[in-house]
C-alpha cells in the first residue's frame, strides 16, 4: 500500500475509533450534552444562552469533575460545567458564536475551554455583575495523540 494511501487509512482508522467512543447524538451539531452541579446558577445561564443560540441541550445535574477526567481534559483547563457538540468538548463559559465556528471549521482539536469563570462571558453576565466585563480568551484545546500532551492556543479574544 502506498504510504499516503495507508496514512489516510490510518487517519481515518483513529477517526472512526474516536467517533465511536462518543455518544450517538455527536454527530449532531446543535445537540449539547453538558455535566454541571445542580445548584449552579451561572451554568443554567450559560445552558439557556446556548438553547438560545440553537442548540439544543441535555442537562446531567451530577458535576463535572468526573467527565472532564474521562475526557481527557487537564484540571488547569477546568471551569463550572463541561459540555460535548458535535464531537467536541466545551469547558466552561465558551459563547455559541465560538462554538458555531468550531463546528464550522472542524480544526483538529479536543475542543475550546475558558478556564475559571471570567465576568462578561456567557452565563456570568446577569444583572448582579452590572455590565461589567472583563476580557477572557477562548482556548483551542488540542492534544497530541503519540504522548497525550495537552495544549492550548487561542480561538478568539474577547476584549
Amino acid at each position: 500500500m502506498h504510504s499516503t494511501n495507508r496514512r489516510q487509512w490510518m487517519t481515518a482508522i483513529a477517526a472512526a475509533a474516536a467517533c465511536a467512543a462518543l455518544p450517538a447524538w455527536a454527530t449532531k451539531d446543535n445537540a449539547v450534552e453538558v455535566w454541571k452541579d445542580p445548584n449552579c446558577g451561572c451554568c443554567q445561564d450559560w445552558v439557556e444562552h446556548m438553547q438560545a443560540n440553537g442548540f439544543t441541550v441535555t442537562v446531567h445535574e451530577s458535576g463535572n469533575t468526573a467527565v472532564r477526567a474521562r475526557l481527557g481534559l487537564p484540571q488547569r483547563l477546568g471551569s463550572c460545567h463541561t459540555a460535548l457538540v458535535g464531537g467536541y468538548l466545551l469547558e466552561g463559559h465558551v459563547p455559541a458564536a465560538d462554538v458555531k465556528r468550531l463546528l464550522k471549521q472542524r480544526p483538529k482539536a479536543l475542543g475550546l475551554a475558558v478556564p475559571g469563570m471570567p465576568v462578561g462571558s456567557p452565563g456570568m453576565d446577569g444583572p448582579e455583575y452590572k455590565g461589567r466585563k472583563d476580557p477572557y480568551d477562548v482556548l483551542l484545546v488540542t492534544k497530541n495523540l503519540m504522548n497525550s500532551d495537552v495544549s492550548t492556543r487561542v480561538f478568539t479574544s474577547h476584549r
